[in-house]
């Protein structure tokens, strides 16, 4: 019989949305089930905490990354005990990420891997971004990997989270590179409205689209960029959102003109790579009026999968990452991130 491994991956985020916990099993031939799941929402003080964390002191930053760790492990503690989880090899987390600089050879992600190992006893695998960045490359995207062994069966894998990130094979190679943003700027607005988020594009549909901003956001370098290639918050602030305030015009005008922008960009990103059928995962994937237009502007088939996949792909693919890493097996790509060598990533703190 087979050899299984009984794992606990944990996602958060840029949009802030909430940790995904994944509970799945993996066999030895790269078969997976997910065998339980549940997203933990942030208070409002903590999800503050955390979007503001890349303006606070380094002090301030130290104490966040062990608090957040402590909320991590305690997490995985009460997953457990409502479930009745009782075989576990380890748990395997994301962090959250603060800083992401791969051009000054810096990323940072906060969820201590000590702090969480404490508080649920386990042994935890983390930091999977460090490693590839110190070696040239982008320190992202990472599910790709995933894609490569578990989900190859699709042309595509597009993941609609707080960035848009794309993978695909191509003559033998996987790459990969983030798209556009998407949930970081759709979130930025709608708070601004006294949402959490824009449910369906609802408060999108409410707006006019803007062309002049649409176009000029096209027009941003990024794009124009060779692969690999990443995206994070600090270039949204300084860059998209800078563009955006540029123009008197609602906020609801502000999220459809940003939404058309991503769907054009998206739709650009399936034309040159000639992508015939993509699977989208992630936050984005519920939005309605994305998808809609997606649909109704592409000839790339958009298969949308059942909920548990849409919410938890990225946690299974981060099991997936301790997985690999647990077995010393490669689990990031230099395709993808553009290392000077395929690797291994990932801390391992035992309890």
């Amino acid at each position: 019989m087979k050899k299984s491994t009984f794992c606990i991956g944990l996602m958060s985020g840029t949009s802030l949305d909430g940790l995904d916990i994944c509970y799945v099993r993996f066999g030895s031939d790269d078969s997976f089930e997910i065998l339980q799941t549940e997203t933990i929402d942030y208070s409002l003080e903590f999800k503050n905490k955390l979007k503001n964390a890349y303006s606070v002191s380094s002090m301030e930053l130290c104490e966040l990354d062990i608090q957040f760790g402590y909320f991590l492990g305690d997490q995985v503690s009460y997953f457990m005990k409502k479930y009745q989880i009782n075989n576990v090899d380890f748990v395997s987390s994301h962090g959250q990420t603060i800083f992401h600089q791969p051009h000054k050879n810096f990323t940072l992600q906060i969820g201590n891997g000590a702090a969480i190992a404490s508080r649920c006893n386990q042994k935890v695998i983390c930091d999977f971004r460090t490693q590839d960045v110190v070696l040239g490359g982008q320190g992202a995207p990472l599910v790709p990997i995933g894609d490569e062994l578990l989900f190859n069966q699709y042309d595509a894998c597009l993941n609609l989270g707080g960035f848009s990130n794309i993978s695909m094979n191509r003559n033998g190679r996987r790459i990969a590179f983030d798209v556009c943003p998407v949930n970081i700027v759709f979130n930025f607005y709608a708070n601004q409205l006294g949402f959490d988020f824009d449910k369906n594009g609802e408060l999108a549909a409410k707006g006019k689209v803007n062309k002049d901003l649409v176009q000029e956001l096209n027009q941003l370098s990024f794009y124009k960029e060779n692969i690999p290639k990443s995206l994070g918050f600090e270039w949204v602030e300084n860059q998209f959102l800078t563009i955006v305030e540029k123009y008197n015009i609602t906020l609801q005008d502000k999220l459809n003109s940003c939404l058309h922008h991503i769907v054009e960009q998206l739709i650009d990103c399936f034309r040159i790579y000639d992508i015939n059928n993509v699977l989208i995962t992630g936050g984005g994937a519920k939005n309605k009026l994305l998808i809609n237009l997606l649909q109704q502007n592409t000839s790339t088939k958009i298969l949308i999968p059942e909920v548990n996949l849409i919410d938890f792909k990225e946690a299974l693919i981060f099991a997936f990452l301790g997985y690999r890493r647990n077995n010393n097996q490669i689990n990031c790509l230099s395709s993808v991130t553009g290392a000077y060598k395929d690797h291994s990533s990932g801390i391992i703190y035992c309890t």
